[in-house]
């Protein structure tokens, strides 16, 4: 009996969550066409998007794809009602169709998935020959460029290197996802709904002011675009164009990719001057209970929970700490951070740790992009 009323539940609320999308649809082009913008296209994001844009084949059964339809078309009606071009709509919109691949990618993420790694793991595919020599090779191509972002931003190439080799491994490895598809799945799945309705709107105001043509809006399966991997919303506010080509071509120039990293961790609070952190040895026996941080975070809660609390260098050499590359100033602030815990690789972070955070919320990420930054020549 159990079973069968929870059969009749899932049928139930899959009814239900039918009907709710279809009645959304319909009252957002209700609301579009009195506003007059609907025009004659107006029901074409219904009817497109069962064609595969991407020419894969992965098209997803009836029930998924017109559930999909109903919730682009009542998107597509919603920005219209906020006076977005239906130019710019149709361009990004039509064709799109649901992509499984791309929620089973997003529902294998490591949070979701209960997978566990090391950083040993990590760092070691990631600071290894290949990559270090093709940043070699770009520092070497961009000397000029590099010198020029410093001065305006104060972040160094060491740290742009890190991030543009973590990224892409220098333009490598970009993804061929269709950017709009993927941002549509993803904000349409629900998970984190509010995110990706925020980038698939992003994308449309890319296109709306022609800033990148259509088809080159390709990236990650989770909408992250060109050699930085920016989403959308990040090209908007933080993409140049360092060429002066009147391009913002994070895809494929490198100048353009060069700055657009130094603007985002400039913005994002970069100390001029300030490292990243640096490798330490712990001393034998210490006590981690003495520098527990006893403030909770309240963001990014799983890996501010690996911080120690605030020390400056001084405090922390007269805890007994070593460093065999040397020390920063003794009022520099930093936390202890042990990625893999007290048995595994230590280092200080100060400042700036955070702002390589602000990228991408993971140690393992930061830590890494200190290191391949630091590897390079």
């Amino acid at each position: 009996m159990a079973v069968t009323r929870n059969l009749w539940h899932h049928a139930y609320v899959n009814i239900r969550r039918r009907l709710l999308l279809i009645f959304v649809a319909l009252l957002a082009t209700e609301r579009a066409a009195s506003s007059h913008e609907l025009q004659s296209v107006g029901v074409a994001p219904i009817v497109a998007v069962i064609t595969d844009r991407s020419g894969t084949g992965e098209v997803a059964g009836g029930g998924v794809e017109a559930d999909f339809a109903a919730w682009l078309a009542g998107f597509r009606a919603a920005e219209l009602s906020k006076g977005v071009p239906a130019t710019a709509l149709d361009t990004v919109l039509k064709g799109l169709h649901y992509s499984s691949r791309v929620v089973e990618l997003d529902r294998a993420q490591p949070d979701d998935s209960g997978r566990t790694a090391s950083f040993a793991d990590y760092v070691d595919l990631r600071v290894e020959p290949v990559r270090i020599s093709r940043g070699d090779a770009v520092r070497g191509s961009l000397t000029t460029e590099f010198a020029a972002n410093e001065r305006s931003t104060g972040v160094p190439a060491a740290i742009v290197l890190g991030i543009w080799g973590m990224e892409s491994s220098f333009g490598a490895v970009t993804g061929n996802f269709d950017v709009p598809r993927s941002l549509a799945t993803l904000a349409f799945d629900g998970r984190r709904r509010d995110l990706f309705t925020h980038e698939l709107e992003a994308t449309v105001s890319i296109v709306a002011r022609g800033l990148i043509e259509r088809d080159r809006l390709t990236g990650s399966w989770a909408g992250a675009m060109g050699q930085p991997q920016f989403l959308p919303s990040s090209y908007l506010k933080f993409a140049r164009d360092a060429d002066h080509d009147g391009r913002v071509d994070i895809w494929n120039s490198r100048a353009d990719v060069a700055l657009s990293i130094a603007t985002y961790l400039g913005e994002g609070g970069w100390q001029r001057g300030q490292g990243w952190g640096l490798s330490v040895i712990v001393p034998p026996g210490f006590d981690r209970d003495r520098v527990r941080n006893l403030i909770l975070p309240t963001t990014c809660v799983r890996v501010y929970a690996k911080h120690s609390r605030w020390l400056a260098i001084g405090d922390w050499r007269r805890l007994g700490f070593v460093s065999a590359t040397g020390w920063p100033d003794d009022r520099t602030l930093a936390t202890l951070v042990e990625p893999d815990g007290p048995a595994g690789r230590a280092f200080l972070t100060f400042g700036n740790f955070r702002v390589l955070l602000g990228y991408n919320c993971s140690n393992f990420y930061a830590l890494s992009v200190g290191l391949l930054g630091d590897a390079i020549h």
